[in-house]
């Protein structure tokens, strides 16, 4: 979340679009060097969604079914997919198989992270993401990110994903949302606070759920 407000405050900030770019190339895979405004608060807002998924609700989702063994073996799951889990002739292998488990144990997450993303929405955006969801994450190349994406997308009034650069290579990846595609700063703040209204219901949710037990 902080990288991503860093991606606001440096293109606010006398960083301009160049620091804009420095800012989200730590936190993307995708070539920078030549995004706008809307194409950096895109990159920044969609790995925001994905964070949310991998990093917050897919750790307590593993923890909280299976307990700390649980949180440990998600862990080390996707440490590995960060590390190998490339389709590079190095990695291809051990590289596969470690992408395809972590597609595997963050498909729970990923659901219910679009989940807290819906409910998160401002009341006349609801329906917006939850058709969003319904239509455009199948089409993601990911099985995984184009939920919290798609779900990112609708709550927000805006297109996420879309085409974009690979060192070099032009990737037509389907656009989650129906919104524009032009995001500004405004989006990225409105973007940070459907987060923290999401981590709030997935927290809650979770402390019903242990006391109620």
């Amino acid at each position: 979340m902080d990288a991503c407000a860093g991606c606001g405050d440096r293109l606010c900030g006398k960083g301009g679009l160049a620091g804009g770019r420095q800012a989200v190339a730590q936190i993307v895979g995708r070539d920078t060097a030549a995004l706008d405004e809307a194409g950096i608060v895109r990159a920044a807002l969609e790995s925001l969604a994905e964070n949310f998924s991998d990093g917050i609700v897919a750790p307590l989702l593993w923890a909280a079914v299976f307990g700390l063994p649980g949180a440990v073996f998600y862990k080390a799951v996707n440490t590995a997919d960060s590390m190998i889990g490339h389709l590079t002739p190095r990695h291809a292998a051990f590289g596969w198989a470690a992408a395809k488990l972590d597609d595997a144990v963050n498909l729970p997450a990923s659901r219910v992270a679009a989940l807290c993303l819906i409910l998160a929405a401002p009341a006349e955006h609801r329906a917006s993401a939850r058709a969003a969801v319904r239509r455009d994450a199948p089409r993601h190349r990911s099985p995984n990110a184009g939920w919290p994406e798609a779900a990112m997308a609708g709550a927000l009034g805006l297109r996420l994903a879309g085409p974009r650069l690979y060192k070099g290579v032009r990737v037509e990846d389907a656009w989650m949302g129906a919104g524009t595609p032009d995001a500004t700063v405004t989006d990225l703040d409105r973007g940070l606070v459907l987060y923290r209204r999401a981590c709030l219901i997935l927290m809650g949710s979770c402390w019903w759920g242990h006391f109620s037990s």
